[in-house]
């Protein structure tokens, strides 16, 4: 699990049905200081986050059970938690 900020969305309308219905997002990794580490990527959002929220994401695995009881084997990247507040 690791810490980003969301800094926008994306809008596809043609996409394998295991995303159908899913709200993709951009997220810059950052670390605890709020200093970018990677490149940003694209995460599927199962809470709701909004552009400009600091947010947890899981990776592989841990992405794909985020969706209980549904397949989506597709999801490589998941938002599922916002982060009120982390302390330095």
């Amino acid at each position: 699990m690791y810490m980003a900020k969301v800094v926008g969305s994306v809008v596809s309308t043609v996409k394998d049905p295991s995303l159908i219905g899913r709200k993709l997002m951009i997220v810059q990794p950052i670390n605890s200081d709020g200093q970018t580490v990677r490149h940003q990527e694209v995460a599927a959002d199962a809470i709701g986050a909004g552009v400009g929220e600091y947010v947890l994401l899981v990776r592989g695995a841990g992405a794909r059970q985020v969706h209980q009881g549904e397949a989506r084997d597709v999801n490589d990247c998941a938002i599922v938690g916002i982060i009120d507040r982390f302390d330095r």
